[in-house]
């Protein structure tokens, strides 16, 4: 089973972020206004990598971005292979 993350966005920032273990996890992005955010930046601290945060991060983003209407830009080497990822896994089911 996928682990749970506890998950904000805050909204002035432009970030997502986490806290978990007394690390903080993000994903920054600017808002280029006519619908689109560039996703520029996703920073998970060593401690946290490998159990799911940045993919919690880019699907809260995501998500976000597909309920308000805007088109993502992926700026973000990690968000651009989670979108070819999530692509592919749609296409399969």
């Amino acid at each position: 089973m996928a682990r749970r993350f506890d998950i904000t966005h805050d909204l002035a920032a432009h970030q997502f972020e986490t806290q978990l273990d007394g690390h903080r996890a993000y994903l920054a992005y600017m808002d280029l206004g006519k619908a689109t955010l560039d996703i520029y930046r996703t920073f998970v601290p060593d401690a946290l990598r490998g159990q799911g945060v940045a993919a919690a991060l880019a699907e809260a983003a995501l998500n976000y971005a597909e309920s308000s209407g805007y088109t993502v830009i992926p700026s973000c080497s990690y968000i651009e292979r989670y979108l070819q990822r999530r692509q592919r896994s749609r296409h399969l089911e």
